[in-house]
């Protein structure tokens, strides 16, 4: 906890960001750090609520230790914080910047409103690491002479491969891309996230004694049959990529797309690499100039409004067809879990209008180019109601309305029945294995992240990352040091 009393004194206080008509001229982060003093003070807020719901089930899904890094931040301690931080979280500017802060929805300050700026401490600690010079590499004492292979660079796979090399395996990670990162690379906008981010820790794990293979796509340029027989243990951490369809009337029409080509075609832009790839080949889209409809009321559907207002749009109207949730959400029903209220992002305050409780019925064109969307209401039931029809002029339209497993080439594709998946209650395919040791039907294949648990959060990829290494390392060396 912080100072006994300091939630009474403290007001909360958040990073600011940029004003929206100057951060949408530029693709770089636009948050305002704080001062160390005034994060220190947000950290004395942290109260002696008893059981800290921030870091448990209902909170944190890799447990940091919240009260005590907030604890250690009041007390002006910041490289113990860090410490102590890095402990549960090998990747925090990740989830600082990213992670929608389950924990701060669970905290019990949430109860009144104002909870803890854990999400605004946990980047501030991350990037004075980096400032302090804490983030360097942590070769293991000595190799145990095992072999690990991961396929996917993202959170899981990277995770996975920091938690395995520092213990001394040989860990080699395969990434399909020409750098690695995965989703949190080329899906992420690089004004919620600059990769400067992924590389420093990319150096820090080569570090560490891990290899990363860029440009191989597993199960195409190389086979899973192959991994299997050249490591002791292989790990799949290939994501959750396939969009759900969407079987919209018109979908075939020229300016219709899903949401992650966009999405990967700009961060490839910036990083000055060629736009087109193994799971991304598309014609150029570029929003500039352009009537914008998002189809689609989550993230992704976020970092599409904010990468076209940043390509120059002239208007953006995202559809999502559940109803406008309420302003404030009944605490004593739901705390400490996430709560269905109305949240507005960064990008849908740049200008999006949103409309909800919207289905959208039909993309309408002429000679094969978009011209409009169709739509209209829709009762409690998501059932259209008659009368309410009406058309968007559209441009261009994205598709992001979720992801309905891996990318069917590839692993998947090779190993065919060997490999049991499941269907779960958002349709989507994973591949089946449980929680506790990630093993698949496969012997010796694991797997982590989207690809089994279909799309989450960041946070949950780098849990699901750290355990899975525990599982390996424990059935390699019979014993293992690696935390849960």
């Amino acid at each position: 906890m912080g100072k006994v009393t300091g939630f009474l004194e403290i007001d909360r206080q958040v990073h600011k960001y940029q004003p929206a008509s100057d951060r949408i001229r530029h693709f770089r982060e636009f948050t305002l750090p704080m001062s160390d003093k005034e994060v220190e003070k947000q950290a004395a807020r942290c109260m002696d609520c008893g059981i800290p719901f921030c870091h448990g089930p209902t909170g944190c899904p890799i447990h940091n230790q919240i009260p005590d890094w907030n604890d250690l931040v009041y007390n002006g301690d910041w490289e113990n914080a860090i410490r102590n931080l890095h402990s549960t979280n090998n990747f925090p500017e990740f989830t600082g910047r990213i992670c929608p802060a389950p924990c701060e929805e669970a905290c019990t300050l949430n109860l009144e409103d104002i909870p803890v700026a854990i999400k605004t401490i946990e980047q501030a600690l991350a990037d004075k690491a980096h400032e302090l010079g804490m983030i360097r590499p942590q070769p293991p004492e000595k190799k145990t002479g095992k072999r690990v292979a991961i396929i996917g660079s993202g959170p899981a796979g990277m995770a996975a491969a920091q938690q395995l090399g520092r213990v001394g395996h040989e860990v080699h990670v395969y990434e399909r891309e020409s750098r690695p990162g995965g989703l949190l690379r080329y899906g992420i906008p690089d004004f919620k996230m600059e990769k400067h981010h992924i590389d420093r820790r990319v150096e820090q794990m080569k570090g560490e004694g891990v290899t990363f293979f860029c440009n191989v796509n597993i199960g195409v340029d190389k086979k899973v049959s192959e991994l299997l027989a050249e490591y002791d243990a292989v790990l799949y951490c290939g994501g959750s990529e396939t969009p759900r369809p969407a079987n919209i009337p018109g979908g075939d029409l020229e300016g219709v797309h899903d949401a992650m080509p966009f999405l990967v075609q700009q961060n490839k832009r910036l990083a000055q690499e060629d736009i087109g790839s193994v799971a991304w080949n598309a014609e150029p889209i570029i929003a500039s100039g352009q009537h914008i409809v998002v189809v689609g009321g989550g993230d992704t559907a976020s970092d599409c409004i904010g990468t076209a207002f940043r390509q120059g749009a002239v208007r953006v109207t995202q559809l999502d067809i559940r109803p406008q949730p309420p302003e404030k959400e009944n605490k004593l029903a739901v705390w400490p879990y996430w709560a269905t209220k109305m949240r507005t992002s960064s990008s849908q305050a740049e200008g999006a209008e949103r409309e909800f409780q919207v289905a959208t019925l039909e993309f309408i064109g002429e000679e094969g180019q978009l011209t409009g969307v169709k739509c209209c209401e829709v009762d409690d039931k998501r059932k259209p109601i008659a009368g309410t029809e009406f058309v968007i002029r559209a441009d261009l339209a994205f598709i992001a309305i979720g992801f309905a497993g891996p990318i069917s080439g590839g692993v998947t594709a090779e190993l065919g029945e060997a490999l049991k998946t499941h269907f779960d209650s958002r349709r989507s395919t994973n591949v089946e294995a449980n929680d506790r040791d990630y093993r698949t039907s496969v012997d010796r294949l694991y797997v982590a992240g989207d690809v089994r648990r279909g799309q989450s959060l960041v946070v949950w990829a780098i849990r699901e990352g750290r355990q899975a290494a525990r599982s390996i390392d424990e059935a390699l060396m019979g014993t293992t040091v690696l935390p849960r």
